[in-house]
This record gives C-alpha cells, sequence and structure tokens, in this order.
C-alpha cells in the first residue's frame, strides 16, 4: 500500500488529469445524451457539452490537477488561457480528422483514437506550460 502512495504523490498530477479528463468525457457525452433529443441538428447539444464539459475540466484542472490559487484578474486571466487552448485543441481536432479522414481516406475510427491522444497531449502540455504555470516572481 505504501509503494501505491508514493507512486500516486510522485506522478499524481498526470493521474488526476486523466481521471478527471474522463469525468470530463462523461460530463461530455451525458451533456449530449440528455440535450440531443430536444433538437433536430446536432449542433447545439454538442456545442453546449461541450461549453459545460470544457467548464468542468477547468475547474477539476484549476483545483485537482494544477492545484492553482489565481484570484481576481490572474483567474480571470487564466481562465481564458485555458478555453482559448480548449478551442485550439478543437480546430486540431477537426484539421487532423480533415486531413486523414476526409482528404487521405485513412479509417475514421482509427484516426479519431490518434486525434484524440495528440489532443490531450496537446491540453495537458498548454494547460501546465500556459495556463497553470507556475511563475516565479521577480
Amino acid at each position: 500500500m505504501e509503494k501505491i502512495k508514493l507512486l500516486y504523490q510522485r506522478y499524481r498530477e498526470i493521474i488526476n488529469y486523466l481521471f478527471f479528463g474522463v469525468l470530463t468525457t462523461v460530463v461530455n457525452y451525458v451533456t449530449y445524451l440528455v440535450l440531443a433529443p430536444f433538437f433536430t441538428l446536432t449542433t447545439v447539444p454538442t456545442v453546449v457539452a461541450w461549453i459545460l464539459s470544457v467548464l468542468f475540466a477547468y475547474l477539476t484542472n484549476r483545483k485537482y490537477v494544477f492545484c492553482s490559487h489565481s484570484v481576481g484578474r490572474d483567474a480571470l486571466k487564466e481562465a481564458g488561457g485555458f478555453f482559448t487552448a480548449r478551442v485550439m485543441s478543437g480546430v486540431l481536432d477537426v484539421a487532423i480528422m480533415w486531413v486523414f479522414v476526409d482528404c487521405i481516406g485513412f479509417n475514421d475510427m482509427l484516426i479519431k483514437l490518434l486525434s484524440n491522444v495528440v489532443v490531450v497531449v496537446f491540453n495537458y502540455i498548454a494547460s501546465k506550460l500556459v495556463v497553470f504555470s507556475k511563475k516565479k516572481s521577480r
């Protein structure tokens, strides 16, 4: 049990990121499933699901993954950076799918899986190095 505790402490940030990433996916999927029957097009429930899941991801990443204590303007800047990075990763996902599935003709399920891996890594790096970076005071 002590070894597990030590491993968790060593990799806490990555473990929490993956754990809350799964929960973010659940938020997205459940929101879509609840809203989809009320709309004839998938756009509205997809956008609402994305907004709620990114908001959930921001709050959980802020508190449990990167342990941010920013307040006021710094918190607003942090949230803006987080949403900007998520929009960028959404565009990256769409671009990967368009190039490799629509243009080249690769299997969509395989490319979607690979694209998700790229997006998760991109989101982690953006969050770690830009959004929740611990800047040293001068």
